[in-house]
């Protein structure tokens, strides 16, 4: 492996045959060298999840003859994927990793339950520059290739300047044609979330069963955010941080009076 390229670490949540994950890769190619460790099947909304009860498997795989980089897919979420690729495949710290390209939103409170942005997390957890690209499109279908120009230049300048210490980015990509796209906006999370209710239904056999819907609701009306960017046409960069810690509240929490 050239050691004056910089080692990329590839993964996703939606799999490792996923659309999104092939643009990625093709895109980090031109850019250093590429392994590739992802879920063998879609682990989106798994969050952060890590398998602890359960044998792991991961194997080398051949996705494409002409492909010259290793990949291997990985039965555990996209947070093992990042553990095992560390711990047990790579011979060294990769440069960067990178996470998606996500078929699906993961802007504002999305975050919070994203396979993509939680394998991103682990990495930075670990010392490792990462990024989740996530594109506005659910579809299967969904055409990859404005988000290219973008997804190269984003890896480009964090691979030049660097990551503060627990901080990684969730960049997520309008879907829109390559010229509607505007631009890129660095932006702060959107106080967002979803107003969720179960669908109660009854199976043939008798059993109550639920399916999980609900209506998103963005009242944040900054202009600086997120959902205002993709809104507007922009790419969103959001820089996030792991340390949950609500550090305004630490002075007022001190003041109570726990021995009471």
């Amino acid at each position: 492996m050239n050691k004056k390229k910089p080692l990329i670490l590839v993964t996703n949540d939606d799999g490792i045959t996923a659309p999104g994950i092939r643009t990625l890769i093709e895109v980090m190619k031109e850019i250093g060298d590429v392994v590739v460790v992802a879920p063998d099947s879609p682990q989106s909304g798994m969050g952060h999840a890590i398998t602890i009860s359960d044998t792991l498997f991961c194997e080398q795989v051949t996705i494409k003859e002409s492909y010259k980089h290793k990949e291997y897919s990985c039965s555990g979420t996209p947070a093992d994927c990042v553990k095992i690729a560390t711990q047990e495949i790579l011979d060294r710290k990769p440069d960067l990793c990178v996470s998606g390209i996500n078929h699906g939103s993961n802007s504002s409170i999305n975050v919070i339950y994203s396979g993509t942005m939680s394998a991103a997390v682990e990495a930075g957890i670990e010392g490792i520059p990462a990024i989740g690209f996530s594109l506005l499109d659910y579809s299967l279908n969904a055409d990859f290739e404005p988000a290219r120009k973008y997804v190269k230049a984003i890896v480009r300048n964090t691979l030049k300047n660097g990551l503060p210490e627990g901080v990684v980015l969730n960049v997520n990509i309008p879907k829109l044609d390559a010229g509607d796209i505007k631009g890129m906006k660095v932006c702060r999370q959107a106080n967002a979330h979803w107003e969720e209710e179960f669908d109660k239904r009854r199976s043939p056999q008798g059993r109550d069963y639920y399916w999980l819907t609900g209506t998103f609701v963005n009242k944040d009306e900054g202009k600086d955010t997120d959902e205002q960017a993709l809104a507007d046409g922009y790419v969103s960069i959001v820089p996030v941080q792991f340390d949950l810690t609500a550090h305004h509240f630490l002075k007022e929490l001190n003041n109570w009076e726990f021995n009471d």
